[in-house]
């Protein structure tokens, strides 16, 4: 029987709270580890207590955890009311062009700045990245920052008024797929398969912009966890996070599965002596 939850703020004072600027912008960035870095980009509303979680399990895999602070409150469990209003001031922010089809959200040029700094700090073959939700294309956007190897993308949901697209202007999605090929990289996605927020529709653009380079994992519904923060349950609605809020936290649970798979391919590509996922 899957664990009651436990949901309380997280102080994250175990992550070193720097301030970082980069092109003129300053952001504030939680660091921990050691070993090459991840950049790890939260989801819809804020670091939450399970973003800082699955950070952690990244620090603890032989990682240097860079985690942005990007909107919301770091380290809050917001009730619905307060994440619903974190989401409507994002969607309406120059930085992210939420509902824009075709076009890069001029945040990504911080976090590639972000990347390049983090590669530099930490040294290795590269850096990895995995985008959350309202985040989840900028881990492909990355891949234009050379020394991106790594990225994920978990349940992307951006652009909100075209289910169907990735979110990227068609130069940048050939030009990803040019260096996936030509370095032999891949994309790694993961969603539930009835998410309401990432369609099905959104992964077959993902397929089509990126070919055979992009691996897709559909997790069943009945993997989500049945009770999910308030945001998550409340505005949600649907099966939707799949390494944080909607993460069942026991062996041989597809969730936790999924994270596994998730670890091994940072391993794989950022590590020596890495070892390929299953």
């Amino acid at each position: 029987m899957t664990a009651p939850p436990s949901y309380s703020p997280d102080a994250l004072l175990d992550f070193e709270r720097r301030t970082i600027k980069l092109d003129e912008r300053s952001k504030v960035v939680y660091v921990a580890g050691t070993g090459p870095a991840v950049i790890v980009m939260t989801e819809m509303p804020g670091i939450s207590p399970q973003v800082a979680r699955f950070s952690r399990w990244v620090r603890d895999a032989g990682f240097t955890v860079f985690m942005p602070s990007l909107f919301g409150q770091d380290g809050a469990v917001p009730s619905a009311e307060e994440g619903v209003a974190v989401f409507k001031r994002a969607c309406v922010s120059a930085e992210f062009r939420a509902l824009e089809a075709g076009s890069a959200s001029p945040a990504i040029a911080w976090l590639r700045q972000l990347a390049r700094l983090a590669h530099q700090e930490c040294g290795g073959p590269g850096v990895g990245a995995i985008g959350m939700c309202f985040t989840g294309n900028f881990a492909l956007s990355l891949m234009l920052e050379p020394a991106t190897l790594a990225p994920v993308v978990c349940q992307p949901t951006l652009p909100l008024d075209a289910p169907g697209a990735v979110g990227l202007p068609d130069t940048e999605l050939a030009a990803i797929r040019h260096r996936l090929e030509a370095e032999d990289l891949t994309v790694m996605g993961y969603r539930f398969e009835g998410d309401k927020w990432c369609t099905a529709q959104r992964f077959q653009a993902y397929a089509q912009a990126l070919g055979p380079r992009f691996v897709a994992r559909v997790l069943p519904d009945s993997a989500a966890h049945p009770e999910p923060p308030p945001f998550f349950k409340q505005v949600v609605a649907s099966p939707h996070s799949v390494v944080t809020a909607h993460l069942i936290d026991e062996a041989g649970q597809p969730t936790l599965d999924a994270r596994d798979e998730i670890l091994r391919f940072f391993s794989q590509r950022l590590q020596w002596g890495g070892f390929p996922a299953a």
